[in-house]
């Protein structure tokens, strides 16, 4: 046991560094760390030979990291005809594909792309192979801190690229049986107003989901009830296994055997598995399903903790970019938080002698607290805020899916074809699911968004726990109290008072956002590109100024293009008072016209374009701003072109002079004249890009006009976000991809400049 165990810890702690290594060394060097732990291993001692197993484990995550970014290496610059198998798809413009051989050569292992916004020539449905001319297109996500990282999530689902696909052809037209499937369960359910959440907990096709049903399930903290995850393959297994006891009913005695209940309850877990489109999470479930299993059949009796120990170890050794992915640490610090609660805080022997309809809900009502106070640092760290209405939703959720739910739902999946009783059992589902949701629908609305500084105090539930079980309080009452305290004042804000401020340019994509901070205020030069169904402000702004506990007090709207206004509507709903300039001459929004002076703590802002008569629009009518605190100057662009550039250095050549540039309209040719760049004369510039954009931009030679005029060349698509700290004469600028989250993961994969 203590072998195992000790195994167990060694693969954990030589794979856990691939999250935070900053490169995944070349190939040679992995083979020199496998060499090393070689020779580790014939040392006749037992921490050597620990040691050595560590040494592996890193080789193999390192390893598996370099294979999934050699890809990127290989097929990421040009065109490239692909044989894959559909595994996911609408049915209309996206689809999740499987690789399995590239310029006719057969690749292992295989890997994931995504296309979206492309019709095939045919009818297409997951199992078909297809052979494809696409342009592969390495991941590549907005980085901003304490932003979605989508970059990391899309290795961890082992999907590196996005595909533009340039023609198709059909190899097989036969569809998987899960297609099949999940064909015959569309059309038994088409009727049913809840098909989406049923499709969802059937097969791992989220798509049918509204956005008003995921919003309730956010806001409720009950959205993980709705993704097939370890909680459903659970259900599945315990399935399999009473049906398996049942079963047995009808055997003889001598024929009646402890393992098959067990071996019938991987086999239904697996079968869920394969449904739900052997999504991550459920896979990962299934391993740990497995190893426990294995255990159990060792036929002695093991510690959760110890099982909880293999499964990790399991999992990290299947796949080690699993450390990579939320959900996989969302899962075993549940069940680990469950392990700890159960076994530090037990309910009172008096509660299990209760009658069952008060012993019960107790039951359920203690694990809810419990899960709900040892998960919260997770949650907020991730999801940046927690669900004050999760206890009581979960109460009444969690029992409906578990055991009304789940079970009614995995008869259909076996029934849909059986007359009469296939469409009754869909449609038992789809009234307990309206169940659920009016219910929910009936809480308020109990999201709360939490900023960074809860995360030490969202500790507390833990040592709440310590505290209590070991009676702290009433030996180091004074050393509990102090700690307490000392959590608390995390949360407070502590303003400098001294004279330091930062710029921050947000990766938006294709467009442009620029806060300034000063005390805990921000002052927001434009805000970004809006879309159908969102804009930059929901997506990232809002997430971002909250996350860091700022107050937006006053924007400027450098001009109407939709890039630069996109979130502004989304901004004043969240704060209505916020003053807007801008040389639009649009009601309530104050001038930003040639001249205009104003301060904004202590920082000077003067307008130098445009002027207010003649009347300009478009780029060129883009309010230009110097920003100065008498020391350090930036110069706010928008998106003025060549024409405004010459006609705004007119009689002001040398108010134009500063320390750094907003690059005009994203570093198009229109602009960034050589007469500006002179003038401005400054150190660095800052530009705000997207790569893939259908623009092409920044154009190459406009980069190289920067970097002859001495400038220092940044933009958002190759840095992620880009902040500025400044003190007095002293100042510093730092990229998020490079100085502030360097990470494997948050590198530019494919060529070194890919803009289009």
């Amino acid at each position: 046991m203590n072998n195992l165990i000790g195994l167990c810890f060694c693969i954990i702690i030589g794979i856990i560094p691939l999250m935070v290594l900053p490169a995944i060394p070349a190939g040679n060097v992995i083979a020199a760390l496998l060499v090393i732990a070689l020779c580790l291993a014939f040392i006749p001692f037992r921490l050597m030979r620990f040691a050595a197993i560590i040494v592996i484990c890193f080789g193999w995550a390192l390893f598996s990291a370099r294979q999934s970014l050699m890809p990127f290496e290989r097929w990421a610059a040009k065109p490239v005809v692909v044989e894959a198998t559909v595994t996911r798809t609408d049915g209309k413009q996206n689809h999740e594909l499987q690789i399995i051989s590239v310029e006719g050569k057969s690749i292992f292992p295989t890997f994931g792309i995504r296309s979206q916004g492309t019709y095939l020539a045919e009818s297409v449905c997951a199992g078909q192979r297809w052979r494809m001319k696409v342009l592969l297109r390495p991941v590549h996500g907005q980085l901003n801190e304490g932003g979605f990282d989508s970059q990391r999530y899309a290795l961890a689902q082992h999907q590196p690229f996005s595909a533009r696909i340039i023609s198709a052809q059909q190899i097989s037209e036969k569809c998987s049986l899960r297609a099949h499937w999940l064909t015959a369960v569309e059309g038994v359910t088409e009727s049913l107003p809840y098909q989406g959440v049923i499709l969802a907990l059937a097969f791992g096709e989220r798509s049918g989901v509204s956005d008003e049903q995921k919003n309730l399930l956010r806001q409720s903290g009950t959205a993980h009830l709705m993704a097939i995850s370890g909680m459903h393959i659970s259900l599945a297994a315990m399935v399999g296994w009473l049906l398996a006891r049942l079963l047995q009913l009808s055997f003889p005695a001598h024929r009646i055997h402890y393992r098959m209940p067990l071996i019938a309850s991987v086999i239904a877990a697996g079968v869920y598995t394969w449904l739900a489109g052997g999504n991550p999470p459920a896979v990962r479930a299934l391993i740990g399903l497995n190893i426990w299993l294995l255990l159990k059949l060792q036929g002695r009796s093991w510690s959760g903790w110890e099982v909880w120990l293999c499964c990790i170890a399991g999992i990290l050794i299947y796949d080690p970019l699993a450390v990579l992915s939320d959900s996989f640490w969302l899962s075993i610090l549940a069940v680990a938080a469950l392990i700890f609660w159960y076994q530090w805080m037990p309910l009172p022997r008096s509660v299990a002698t209760a009658r069952w309809f008060c012993r019960y809900p107790l039951y359920l009502l203690h694990l809810q607290i419990g899960i709900m106070l040892l998960l919260m640092p997770l949650q907020i760290f991730i999801f940046h805020g927690i669900s004050l209405s999760a206890l009581f939703a979960n109460v009444f959720a969690v029992p409906l899916i578990s055991f009304v739910v789940v079970p009614l739902l995995l008869a259909g999946l076996v029934l849909t074809h059986a007359p009469w009783l296939g469409e009754h059992l869909w449609w038992a589902v789809d009234r307990f699911l309206a169940l659920l949701f009016n219910v929910l629908s009936l809480l308020p609305d109990g999201w709360l968004t939490v900023d960074r500084r809860f995360q030490a105090l969202s500790l507390s539930g833990w040592l709440i726990v310590v505290i209590h079980r070991l009676s702290l309080w009433r030996s180091s009452f004074v050393s509990v109290v102090a700690l307490m305290l000392s959590l608390a004042a995390s949360t407070m804000r502590v303003d400098k008072k001294d004279d330091s401020w930062q710029v921050v340019m947000l990766d938006v994509g294709h467009g442009l956002a620029i806060a300034l901070i000063r005390q805990g205020k921000v002052f927001l030069y434009d805000t970004g590109n809006a879309w159908p169904g969102g804009d930059a402000a929901q997506q990232v702004i809002i997430p971002w100024l909250r996350w860091h506990h700022l107050s937006l007090e006053q924007v400027v709207i450098s001009h109407e293009h939709l890039d630069h206004r996109g979130g502004l509507n989304s901004l004043q709903r969240e704060w209505p008072a916020i003053k807007v300039r801008s040389p639009l001459r649009w009601a309530g929004h104050n001038p930003c016209f040639q001249g205009e002076k104003w301060q904004w703590q202590k920082l000077q802002f003067t307008v130098l374009w445009p002027p207010v008569s003649p009347t300009s629009t478009g780029n060129n009518g883009s309010c230009v701003v110097m920003v100065s605190d008498g020391h350090f100057r930036i110069l706010l662009t928008g998106d003025v072109e060549a024409e405004a550039e010459l006609a705004m250095l007119k009689r002001r050549w040398g108010i134009l002079h500063a320390d750094i540039i907003q690059v005009p309209h994203h570093g198009s040719r229109t602009s960034s004249g050589a007469p500006l760049l002179r003038a401005v004369a400054g150190t660095a510039a800052l530009a705000s890009t997207s790569r893939y954009n259908a623009w092409h931009l920044p154009s190459g030679k406009v980069v190289k006009r920067y970097q002859s005029q001495g400038y220092t060349w940044y933009d958002t698509a190759q840095s992620g976000q880009l902040t500025i700290d400044i003190n007095s004469d002293k100042w510093q600028i730092n990229s998020l991809r490079a100085q502030i989250s360097p990470r494997w993961y948050h590198q530019w994969f494919g060529v070194s400049r890919d803009n289009g």
